[in-house]
């Protein structure tokens, strides 16, 4: 923390950051956690480490004028980052989407405005924000399972992040199910990535629009993946392709089996799942997900967990960071 400055710390406002691959969100927050002020911007692709940085900070900057307060007003700011983050550093290891590597990310930002930074995963950062003001509210355990293009997981227990020593963990979408199934996009065969992310369904759903079997999707949306999107899917469901709907049914096998795997070696209270697909489905997807689960975890185990929807949306990673860059500071005034 050698770049904070020597200011005042007693502001009474947060900050809460979440940099994805396609944007930036800042959110002031007053001591309430009420947002009192908002920036974004996309992002722009690989345009550089350096000018990302400044990007950032000009987010940060434009969030604090919306919400008319000045850098001594803020008492932290908590991030949420793509990919692996060295934790001691806190940096950035790489960051694919942003063509970024070993970003020092906590650094510019104490630099340019002086407060203390907290970074998490911005998976980790969204299920501490369910934990801290959604769907896990006052749970000893929560687990958060999100599928996208690939899939996320995140896990507070006790009030703390679940961290290794020096990283993030909690990978849950790389857990192997199948000895020789498809590659994920590390490159490992058959793992929860594979079979079950949007992006998998989203593969299989193109093949049975192009062989006939999803004429709603094959009409609308075509067999282009980018093209099929979690809306997409969703609809191609309401309007009858019981084919797409049988590869989502057996998408939700592998979530199913992913949750026994979190319950049995960690017991949670709540286990949310959130993202766009669960967004577009919750009706579809979280009954099965939690009836399959159900029948395979040990009997003793069946009612200690419930499976929820998030609550909180894109908020869920701003309210996160931020909350995480409370924790941060109370730990450094108790010393």
């Amino acid at each position: 923390m050698s770049n904070i400055r020597n200011i005042d710390r007693t502001g009474t406002h947060w900050i809460g950051f979440d940099l994805g691959g396609t944007k930036m969100l800042a959110t002031v927050f007053n001591h309430d956690f009420e947002p009192v002020g908002r920036a974004r911007k996309k992002t722009k692709g690989r345009d550089g480490m350096e000018s990302g940085l400044k990007r950032i900070n000009t987010v940060i900057a434009e969030a604090m004028e919306d919400a008319k307060i000045s850098k001594e007003q803020v008492r932290g700011l908590g991030i949420g980052c793509p990919g692996p983050l060295d934790l001691k550093k806190r940096r950035i290891r790489t960051a694919p989407n942003l063509g970024w590597h070993d970003v020092p990310i906590a650094d510019a930002i104490e630099s340019e405005f002086g407060f203390p930074v907290a970074i998490a995963n911005d998976v980790d950062a969204g299920v501490f924000g369910e934990y801290k003001f959604g769907a896990g509210k006052g749970a000893r355990c929560v687990f958060g399972i999100f599928p996208g293009t690939g899939i996320g997981g995140g896990c507070v227990y006790e009030g703390k992040l679940f961290r290794g020593t020096n990283c993030t963990c909690m990978e849950i979408g790389h857990i192997p199910l199948l000895p020789y199934g498809p590659l994920d996009g590390a490159g490992n065969s058959g793992t929860l990535e594979s079979v079950a992310s949007r992006l998998a369904i989203a593969s299989d759903a193109a093949q049975a629009a192009y062989r006939g079997q999803a004429p709603y999707l094959l009409h609308n949306g075509g067999t282009n993946l980018s093209s099929i999107r979690s809306g997409a899917l969703a609809e191609s469901v309401a309007n009858g392709d019981k084919a797409v709907l049988e590869i989502i049914e057996h998408a939700c096998v592998h979530l199913a089996l992913s949750v026994v795997t979190v319950v049995h070696l960690l017991a949670p209270d709540i286990i949310v799942f959130g993202g766009g697909l669960i967004e577009a489905m919750p009706d579809v997807m979280l009954p099965t997900i939690e009836k399959l689960a159900k029948k395979r975890v040990l009997p003793t185990l069946r009612d200690v967990f419930k499976i929820k929807e998030a609550e909180l949306g894109d908020d869920a990673g701003v309210l996160g960071a931020a909350a995480l860059a409370k924790q941060l500071v109370d730990e450094m005034d108790k010393g």
